[in-house]
């Protein structure tokens, strides 16, 4: 949540700022800011509302400066208004501040400056920081980056920081904990954001802040790390960039949450592209393979993930136990934390994070170490915290995923863990070679298949239409298809704002069916492997009581189509594989629900897209 961009070099620092927020407003956000140094002095602007409205409401402002910093505010402390909005100013009016996260110590903080004679605008916890950094700056008659490091050592919770200070105008103070924050190196400038789609344009070369580390950015010198700590110096490492500018525009496409799903069949190829030899019967991942004791020795297996993430995990709980018959447990990592779990030094924590920055799995994966567990990390994007963090992992190859609702983080993460589990069968013996290598060949072939489920976008569409105005949807599903049923539901919440649920089929008429009349839309997923004769009567309880039934079906399939009032079909696969084709026509039909209910389908109201506080 929140996006940060600064910019210290030779050009126009506005248009950057500007244009960086908005290539991070996937992020999530409720209003805007942005400050320039003109040469004399500083120049804010900002807004509730969006980085249009920002930029509406600065076209009477100069912003020529070559020295920038801007923010899009996700409401943590205070409502979102224009007051509550970043950058905020000191007191003096010497320093300004943008800040992602929370301090959560900022009331005991906010008495004590109070009594100094401080005066406070807003309600938020960052100008209780900036004016901390300006007392301590004044008292021990520091420069701002010293000033900045005590101040952190003060304060409790979490943060990404970028700071300026007008009286030394050529530096900006950039302080990561728990948020992240990526710095861009160019020839003669620097840029600093939430992470490298802001400058992507500009340098391929980045060094990404870790946990407790901050950067004296300085023009035409060379930028120094330290702890804060101990403001001991650190030599930070230069990433060489691999995003391309093509990755984070929509390509042609109305909104990027569609080009995320058409981009499905070649990032479920690049996850496994050098991994998966199906013809070789190979599957190599070094991750797993410098630790493939540490798996073959698990006692258990513990998932932690949150949202869309979770419902992956879900899925691989069923892949891993029936391939590998290795228990598995997953967690909300949002509850793992706090219900003092057991874990032990034979547990294997596998942590699953599209951004690689979610709080309450970072923290998770924080207790497990603790706790002497191996923890083995899934994410998207590399550099990011919990790729850091844990002891090994896997990317997912992705690509950038602008759209808040997830919809490729999911299908690649099912591939990811599918050939983690391949791998783990393969070296127990628990998979028979048939079927080891039946597998390997059906997972080679998804991608064409996923491309083939695409093609029921014009049937979805339709049956959109049909269902723009209903209240409530339920989804069904059984086996490898009951957390299907729960992503398609939480796709239908997040983006078009109508209330769903899903359920395990069997589980409906424990509740659920009391809802059933002829406004309750029910989406069925009834692929012809698993549990078919079990979910065809599940449509017939559905059909006696007058439910509207949408079924996600074989192809091919005759008996459930005589029962459904709207039909998808997808191409046949394995039970197991099921997942990574029975939620693209999912996907497609919350896409157009939410289209048609003019919605924001790629900001939805209320979400962010990374959330990096708890």
């Amino acid at each position: 949540m929140c996006g940060i961009v600064g910019y210290i070099g030779h050009r126009e620092a506005y248009p950057i700022v500007i244009k960086g927020l908005q290539r991070l407003e996937y992020r999530g956000y409720d209003s805007a800011g942005v400050m320039i140094y003109d040469g004399n002095d500083i120049v804010v602007s900002k807004t509730k509302g969006k980085v249009v409205d920002l930029e509406q409401k600065s076209a009477a402002i100069n912003m020529s400066g070559t020295i920038g910093i801007g923010h899009t505010r996700w409401a943590t402390h205070g409502v979102p208004n224009d007051v509550n909005s970043h950058p905020h100013v000191s007191n003096s009016g010497d320093l300004v501040i943008i800040h992602n996260g929370i301090i959560e110590n900022y009331a005991p903080l906010k008495e004590e400056l109070i009594k100094r004679g401080y005066v406070f605008h807003s309600d938020t916890d960052t100008e209780v920081l900036i004016n901390l950094i300006e007392e301590v700056q004044k008292k021990e008659k520091l420069k701002l980056g010293k000033a900045v490091q005590v101040a952190l050592n003060q304060v409790v919770g979490a943060y990404a920081i970028a700071v300026f200070d007008k009286k030394n105008p050529n530096e900006i103070v950039a302080a990561r904990l728990g948020s992240p924050l990526a710095i861009g190196i160019g020839e003669g400038e620097y840029f600093i954001a939430s992470d490298a789609s802001p400058f992507i344009e500009y340098t391929s070369n980045a060094v990404y802040l870790e946990d407790g580390e901050m950067a004296n950015i300085r023009l035409h010198k060379q930028m120094k790390v330290r702890k804060i700590k101990d403001d001991s110096l650190v030599d930070p490492y230069i990433q060489e960039l691999k995003m391309n500018l093509e990755q984070i525009e929509k390509g042609g496409y109305d909104h990027f949450m569609l080009k995320e799903i058409y981009e499905q069949p070649s990032v479920i190829k690049d996850t496994y592209r050098g991994r998966l030899l199906a013809n070789e019967g190979i599957i190599r991942m070094a991750g797993i393979e410098d630790n493939l004791e540490k798996f073959l020795n698990a006692d258990r297996i513990i998932i932690v993930a949150c949202g869309t993430s979770w419902h992956a995990g879900l899925v691989a709980e069923y892949i891993f136990e029936e391939f590998t018959r290795v228990p598995v447990e997953v967690e909300y990592a949002s509850e793992f934390r706090y219900r003092n779990p057991i874990i032990g030094p034979k547990d294997v924590v596998i942590a699953i994070s599209q951004s690689g920055e979610t709080a309450d799995t970072m923290a998770a994966i924080k207790l497990a170490k603790e706790k002497g567990a191996f923890v083995f990390g899934v994410c998207n994007v590399v550099g990011s915290s919990i790729s850091r963090e844990t002891h090994a992992g896997a990317y997912t190859h992705a690509g950038p995923e602008i759209g808040v609702a997830s919809t490729k983080a999911f299908t690649t993460q099912i591939t990811v863990l599918t050939m983690i589990a391949l791998r783990l069968a393969k070296a127990k013996g628990t998979l028979s070679n048939t079927d080891y290598h039946m597998y390997l060949q059906e997972l080679e072939l998804i991608p064409e298949k996923v491309k083939e489920a695409l093609g029921t976008n014009d049937i979805a569409k339709e049956i959109a239409a049909t269902f723009i105005d209903a209240p409530n949807c339920l989804y069904l599903g059984r086996g490898y298809n009951f957390p299907v049923a729960l992503e398609g539901a939480l796709k239908l919440k997040e983006i078009s704002y109508i209330h769903a649920e899903g359920y395990p089929a069997a589980e409906m008429k424990h509740g659920p069916i009391a809802l059933i009349d002829e406004q309750m839309p029910v989406v069925v997923i009834a692929p012809k492997k698993g549990h078919y004769d079990k979910i065809v009567s599940n449509i017939q309880e559905i059909k006696s009581r007058s439910g509207r039934i949408i079924a996600v079906v074989t192809k091919g399939d005759t008996e459930v189509r005589k029962l459904a009032d709207f039909v998808i079909e997808i191409p046949e696969t394995s039970d197991a594989l099921s997942p990574l084709l029975t939620t693209i026509p999912l996907q497609l039909l919350s896409y157009h629900i939410a289209v048609m209910r003019e919605c924001n389908v790629d900001q939805p109201r209320n979400l962010a897209k990374s959330v990096t506080v708890e």
